[in-house]
This record gives structure tokens, sequence and C-alpha cells, in this order.
């Protein structure tokens, strides 16, 4: 099982400690580091940042928005960023919900998801390939552009600047089971927002069949502490927001990922009490044994049992939101 550091996307500004520690994970002999995007920060901009800054280390993103931009504009990202990288790049993306879709970016969340993440990733999959000009008759992407209220004059193009790999990486994050077999069956990697090692049945008919070389990619916050509560609090933080506030209350898929986990009662009460406006009850309401199925916390000899669960299933990277230089020293000597 390989290590990547997941940095995620900014809070109200730039974390200054990001360099370094992606300088550090290098040094230490982490696989790879990865960036995200909310409705702040891009992902793609912190990455070639720390590219130009590392050596040797993989870049992800963890994830790039689709509804951010069109499947060429994302291709163009990834392919310049390869090249500027020497070949590490790898392009994480996912379709994000409906409330950030239609709030943030002002466009309408595809009627069928699964549909238009195929012709995303074909599109961009067209665009490394360079066989031919991009060329797709698609329900959500149409290249060239056909619809009414076009010029009709769009002719079909490949791509300006040769591509280094035609086979670089391109992950999905994905949370519910069709999206994840789809994924099994069109992406090199999936990258699931929580991961539990004591549940990974959860997941076990949707990834019936991966190929060979495909990746299984969460992320887990890891921290090496003496006091296993307190060092929860943080990803009790995280799942508050994410299970409360990342969509509406009749949809969010990240409240319904929580209850096909075991937790259905728990995740309606942490919407309940997010939406009324009692987030900090919201964050308490997580339960405890959810946010440590999930995460690697507490002293260095816990966290070498739990890492133990981790290795026996079918992850490939283990990518670790840990913020400081001594978890990440820790973690890769365990995982040595």
């Amino acid at each position: 099982m390989r290590l990547g550091l997941a940095l995620g996307y900014w809070g109200r500004g730039p974390d200054p400690g990001h360099v370094a520690l992606a300088q550090e994970a290098e040094r230490l002999g982490y696989d790879s580091v990865w960036t995200a995007e909310a409705w702040g920060s891009d992902a793609f901009t912190p990455l070639t940042w720390i590219a130009a800054q590392t050596s040797r280390i993989k870049l992800g993103t963890a994830i790039v928005q689709m509804a951010a931009r069109s499947p060429v504009t994302t291709a163009m990202h990834a392919l310049t960023l390869d090249h500027l990288s020497g070949g590490r790049m790898m392009l994480g993306l996912g379709l994000s919900g409906p409330q950030v879709v239609e709030g943030w970016y002002g466009r309408p969340f595809p009627k069928s998801p699964l549909t238009a993440t195929r012709e995303y990733v074909d599109v961009i999959r067209q665009v490394l390939r360079r066989e031919g000009p991009v060329a797709l008759d698609g329900r959500f992407h149409s290249h060239p552009y056909r619809g009414e209220d076009g010029s009709g004059l769009g002719k079909p193009l490949k791509p300006i600047t040769h591509p280094l790999r035609a086979d670089l990486p391109v992950l999905l994050g994905a949370e519910g089971p069709k999206n994840i077999a789809q994924t099994a069956r069109i992406a090199d990697g999936w990258l699931p927002l929580y991961w539990s090692p004591m549940r990974a049945d959860v997941y076990e008919a949707s990834l019936a069949g991966v190929p060979d070389g495909f990746m299984v990619a969460p992320m887990a916050r890891a921290k090496v502490c003496d006091d296993v509560a307190e060092g929860l609090l943080p990803v009790k933080a995280m799942l508050g927001f994410y299970i409360g506030g990342m969509g509406h209350s009749a949809r969010n898929f990240h409240a319904d990922l929580m209850a096909r986990m075991g937790f259905e009662e728990e995740a309606r009460r942490i919407q309940e009490l997010f939406l009324a406006g009692r987030r900090e009850e919201a964050v308490m309401a997580v339960p405890d044994a959810f946010a440590d199925e999930i995460s690697l916390v507490g002293p260095r000899g816990r966290i070498a049992e739990r890492l133990e669960l981790w290795r026996k299933g079918p992850v490939t990277d283990l990518l670790v939101l840990a913020p400081d230089r001594h978890t990440l020293r820790v973690l890769a000597e365990l995982n040595g």
C-alpha cells in the first residue's frame, strides 16, 4: 500500500506550510501529493506550485470538479502540468452535488450523472490519445457544439500540444454503487470519500472485476496523539460539514453514503441539526465510532494496529490528511 499526502483545498487563505509538507512527504518516500477544490481555491494552481518545488513525488487532484470546466479544458490543464512535471500528473475528477453545481457554478446538475461522467471521461481520453479530432455527439458534451443557439461553424479539433502520456491516469470520486461500478469500468482508479477497512463489503459488488493496476485511493485524516477523542474532533468537524451542509436535506450523497455504511439514523440527525443552524451540535452528533473507522488517530501503537486493517483490503494508496511532519514520518515508518 502506497502513501499519499492529501492537502485538500484552502480555507480562508493559502496554508503557508503546504509546500514544506509536500517536500517532507517526498523526502520520506511518499508516492503522491494531492490537492482539491470546493468553491474557493482551485486544484491545479497549488499543484503546479508544488510541482515546481519537488522532483519525484506524483501529483494528483482529489478532486477537480467537472462542472468547473469543460472536459477539454480539464484535459488541457492535465496535459500541461504533466509536461511541466515530467510525467507526474494524475487526474482525479468528481461531479460534486446539486447545491454546488447549481449554486456555485450556475449550471444544471445532470439528470443522468452516470452518462455525464462517462462522456466527460471519453472526451478527456480522446484529447490525451490525440489519435484524431475530438468528436462526440453526447447528451451533455457535444464536440463540435450542435446546439440550436450555435453558429454551426464549429469543427472537430485535436490538441496542438502533443500530450506527454496518452495513458495519464484518470481517477473518479464516486459514492453511489452504480457510480463506483462505472468507475471500475472507465477509470484508472477510484477516490472514495470515506473508507472503513471494517466495512469493505459495502463496496465489494461495485468493485468486482476491477482490472490489474486499478487504484483504490481513499483519504483518511491521520494524527499521532495521546488523546484519541481530541484527535477525532477535526474528523467529526469535517463529517458534520459534509453530511450536514454539503447537500440538500432531500439529496445529500455524503449523508446517503454514511447511511449505507450502517449509520443512517445518525446521518439524518446530523443533517437535521446542521440545517437548523445548530452546527456545533451537529459535529458532536457524529459518532466517535464512525469517525474512528475512517481515520488513523491515536498513539503510535494504536495507529500501527489499525494500519494493518487498511493493508488487508483492496486499498492501493492511502491518502493521508496529516497536518504535521511527525505524523507523516510515523506513518512512513509504519508502512515501511
